[in-house]
């Protein structure tokens, strides 16, 4: 099963960013905002967040 790592942004902790395992954060001007959560499996992300996640390598997700 794929397991996706999460990001949340520190100034904006309702803010989460899901990128696949061990991908690292994509190239983001803001980089040092971002937190490492951990790691999460497939069947606990929301199914529209891994479907962005195949199309676009990332995916925001409001996390309140």
């Amino acid at each position: 099963m794929d397991g996706y790592d999460l990001y949340l942004n520190a100034k904006k902790p309702a803010v989460g960013l899901y990128v696949r395992k061990g991908a690292g954060l994509p190239d983001l001007a803001d980089k040092g905002d971002w937190v490492f959560d951990g790691t999460a499996a497939q069947n606990l992300v929301p199914e529209n967040v891994v479907a962005d996640i195949k199309a676009n390598g990332h995916a925001f997700r409001d996390m309140d």
